[in-house]
């Protein structure tokens, strides 16, 4: 089963869901790598379908567990009814963010698609952490942590809920890539959900093709497609200075495009995710350069 070859371009500037501001202008600057032209150097039709309306930020976060949790909310739920129209008229969506918490919506627009067929979908979740706390174990409050816990049906009913009731994505079919900073109950909630799990170490012993052609096999089984989302705080931040929340010892820039370039071996790419861009903490815009590097990757971009 090919790819589809038309990607419809949607952005995301939201910050809410990180403790750092800047990701907002993530969509831009990516935009501004001349993205759409080398998608369709690829070969691809390509459409760039704007931003999503983000309000103000309020003056208040309101919860302390869930902080701007009713405007990510509403963010997320025309996120997931934009990729949702794009789903259905054969195009690929490929989200610019903003932060990771947008994942809610992308991927609630995805598996609502593939299930009004009677299908379902995997999640290649790529990030040096888990976002797999719920506002009970968070330390922090910052929703950007909490988006796959809630697609896999753990959490507050208001995000596990987003796109209509119950998971949005098997937990066997979900793998994160890439961890290296997990927090103590994400570790627990990572082991009691069944999400597959690929730390750095495992990328260490293994090498990233071992690991990317199992976990395509996992998140692939009994599901129809599979969405990507990426997180560039995955890649080391000696590469991939502009993002908010820098860990050490992440994926090299060839391991990076590795794993993007086995995903569009597989044809199964679905949907995709860019993430934590954050020209703020960027030098020169070479982290969205990255991105845009990554994306084309992802479409079937070849070294020969």
């Amino acid at each position: 089963m090919g790819l589809k070859k038309a990607a419809a371009v949607i952005g995301v500037p939201m910050d809410f869901g990180a403790s750092k501001k800047g990701a907002d202008a993530g969509p831009e600057a990516i935009r501004r790598t001349d993205l759409i032209a080398k998608i369709k150097a690829l070969g691809w039709s390509a459409s760039d379908r704007g931003d999503i309306p983000v309000p103000e930020r309020p003056k208040s976060a309101g919860e302390p567990k869930a902080r701007f949790l009713a405007p990510i909310l509403k963010v997320c739920s025309a996120l997931a009814a934009e990729t949702q129209k794009a789903h259905k008229a054969g195009e690929l969506p490929i989200v610019l963010g903003g932060d990771h918490a947008l994942g809610l919506g992308s991927v609630a627009g995805a598996s609502r698609h593939y299930a009004s067929q009677g299908k379902s979908i995997g999640l290649l979740w790529v990030d040096a952490h888990g976002d797999m706390n719920t506002p009970a174990t968070s330390p922090t409050g910052n929703v950007h942590g909490m988006p796959l816990a809630a697609l896999v049906g753990m959490g507050d009913k208001r995000m596990t809920g987003l796109g209509g009731p119950g998971p949005k994505v098997r937990p066997r079919n979900v793998c994160l890539i890439g961890s290296r900073d997990l927090d103590a109950a994400e570790r627990k909630n990572i082991r009691e959900s069944g999400v597959n799990i690929f730390t750095m170490k495992d990328i260490d012993v293994r090498g990233m093709a071992s690991v990317v052609e199992e976990a395509l096999e996992l998140a692939g089984r009994d599901a129809e497609r599979i969405h990507v989302s990426f997180d560039i705080d995955a890649v080391d931040p000696a590469i991939a200075q502009g993002t908010g929340t820098h860990s050490r010892g992440g994926l090299t820039y060839r391991e990076s495009h590795l794993l993007m370039e086995m995903v569009a071996d597989s044809h199964l790419l679905s949907s995709l995710d860019m993430v934590e861009v954050n020209p703020l903490e960027d030098v020169h815009n070479n982290t969205a350069e990255l991105a845009c590097e990554l994306i084309q990757s992802a479409l079937g971009k070849r070294i020969y």
